[in-house]
């Protein structure tokens, strides 16, 4: 396929894709309610952690607890643009031997499957994403999210979220990659998973880890997820640092994405089509 109809054609495959994905809305109406429940949560442990902490050393970790409580109410909304699992219908298709039928398609399967992964993924996230943000913005004073530090600031959030979104779909296009003509498990590639979640600060914002790990935190690529983000947000991370940061999330999402279709090109030439 030429450039122009290979546009068309994900452009279609998305927009059925996020058709599908909004049919299933009890499984955002649910999602809101976890997200809500544990961001709740984290907003009442972190506000006792500030509040009764010694010589008050929690105030001098980067972060006010104003600027946590926001953090973890739109980390909460981030979490669902992360991988937490290889998508499910791509996963059966490794798995059933049907990625013969995709090969047959007219369209390279690492750019098929990357529209499919990031479309469902995107699907009922964005619903549960805003539900948990609006509430978030209704709850009491002192556990309620706050506004963002500055209007520059809160742009480069918006673009930086655009980033992480694409971030998020590069990386879950890697570990397809990988976890591709694998017939040993799915071991190793969830615990990549857990690990990429571990370090995006969406369980604890990477502010809060040792002073001796921020370069590295900074400079890895999950705090892409949703670290940079969120403390453009807040305000822990200055406009002046913006684009750096943007940066850094573009480079993480080109190297993802060429590893990615390096590895998948690699197996392909030796796929074993598991299932019949």
């Amino acid at each position: 396929m030429n450039f122009r109809n290979t546009c068309r054609a994900c452009g279609s495959l998305f927009r059925i894709r996020m058709a599908e994905g909004l049919q299933y809305r009890v499984s955002a109406i649910s999602g809101v309610f976890v997200s809500v429940f544990w961001g709740l949560l984290e907003c009442v442990l972190f506000t006792v952690f500030y509040t009764y902490s010694d010589n008050g050393a929690w105030n001098n970790n980067g972060l006010s607890l104003t600027q946590t409580i926001s953090y973890v109410w739109l980390a909460q909304a981030l979490f669902v643009l992360q991988t937490m699992s290889i998508d499910s219908e791509i996963m059966g298709k490794i798995n059933n031997g049907d990625v013969g039928v995709e090969l047959c398609r007219p369209m390279n399967l690492y750019t098929h499957w990357f529209v499919k992964s990031s479309a469902g993924k995107l699907g009922t996230s964005w619903v549960r994403s805003l539900a948990t943000i609006a509430v978030g913005l209704l709850m009491p004073a002192g556990y309620a999210l706050g506004r963002p530090a500055s209007v520059l600031g809160f742009l480069y959030f918006l673009l930086s979220v655009v980033m992480a979104f694409v971030l998020c779909s590069a990386f879950a296009m890697f570990v397809t990659a990988i976890r591709l003509n694998v017939t040993w498990g799915d071991g190793p590639t969830y615990i990549l998973l857990l690990v990429s979640g571990i370090l995006s600060g969406t369980y604890l914002p990477l502010r809060l880890w040792p002073d001796f790990m921020q370069t590295f935190l900074y400079l890895q690529p999950f705090g892409g997820f949703a670290d940079i983000p969120l403390q453009l947000y807040v305000g822990s991370l200055p406009p002046s640092a913006a684009l750096p940061g943007v940066g850094l999330q573009l480079i993480w999402s080109a190297i993802f994405i060429v590893a990615g279709r390096f590895i998948m090109n690699h197996k392909l030439k030796n796929i074993i089509v598991q299932g019949g």
